[in-house]
């Protein structure tokens, strides 16, 4: 029997014990393994993959859709990777549009690389925002922060919920009822007895990751990055919209140096829902 093109394979929905695999494709694209993040994503979202015949995937990406489970409000797209021997023949053109075809009329976001950027282009994403990539050690410093912050506990779930869907604009609940497991830190910022912001920091490999950062102000995420901070002794990394000028100045100051941009790209809608000026940071890029 011939050998099937790749082009040809089918496609086929993934599943956590797809995990090996997907850390496998990652590293043999130059990512880090993040075996820990695939694990969320593989199990709070949908993922898409391309067997190998050779052992091993092809191709993959992750889904994670928000809102009710019947008719999703947003969805989105991340960790998309095709194998380097099987990159530049269309898989990863043929993977996305499958995608698509899947969604159907639920308006998708995803961030996307300088060299990813060319191909949701031509698939109708349009470029909506931008966000930039820091990393490093938090040297603290400056006037001490003023808002209050503590660790959250079980109580302060349901409120957190409701933040969350204000300023997302969507329904997380199975993506943040994961939050107390998935990360090694989760703070809430508090005035009185209402909380006012909340952020996580989630370990990947050698650093903790920021997010997701949702806060009332400017200060109140200061508050929150400071307080994370000072529970870990890993370089911090995480994704800022760019909007927050303020905020990214103030932790390069601090040390986070930037690694990255990435354009954020939506389909189906011309803006993302929520009010952006108190979404600080995603949990992960791959999540939206």
């Amino acid at each position: 029997m011939p050998t099937p093109s790749v082009t040809a394979l089918p496609i086929r929905r993934l599943t956590p014990r797809d995990l090996t695999a997907c850390a496998d494709l990652s590293e043999d694209r130059g990512w880090p393994r993040e075996e820990h993040k695939w694990r969320l994503l593989l199990t709070a979202g949908q993922g898409y993959g391309i067997d190998d015949p050779g052992g091993g995937l092809v191709a993959a990406c992750v889904v994670t859709e928000y809102g009710p489970g019947e008719r999703p409000d947003l969805g989105a797209i991340g960790m998309v990777l095709v194998a380097e021997r099987h990159a530049r023949q269309g898989i990863g053109r043929r993977l996305m549009r499958h995608v698509l075809s899947v969604m159907g009329t639920t308006p998708l976001t995803l961030y996307a690389t300088p060299y990813g950027r060319p191909l949701y282009e031509e698939l109708g994403f349009k470029t909506t925002g931008r966000s930039e990539m820091l990393a490093g050690h938090f040297t603290p410093g400056g006037p001490e922060p003023r808002v209050t912050t503590r660790a959250a506990t079980a109580e302060d779930l349901g409120a957190v919920l409701r933040l969350d869907a204000e300023v997302f604009g969507t329904d997380r609940t199975p993506l943040v009822t994961r939050l107390p497991a998935f990360s090694d830190q989760l703070r809430v910022a508090v005035n009185g007895d209402r909380i006012v912001g909340y952020a996580a920091a989630w370990p990947n490999m050698d650093t903790h990751v920021v997010g997701p950062l949702i806060a009332r102000d400017t200060e109140t995420a200061k508050s929150l990055i400071a307080s994370l901070a000072a529970h870990t002794d890993r370089r911090l990394r995480t994704d800022f919209d760019v909007r927050h000028e303020e905020l990214l100045a103030w932790a390069k100051e601090r040390g986070l140096a930037s690694v990255a941009m990435n354009a954020v790209m939506t389909y189906g809608i011309t803006e993302l829902p929520g009010d952006w000026t108190r979404r600080f940071a995603p949990l992960t890029v791959a999540a939206g």
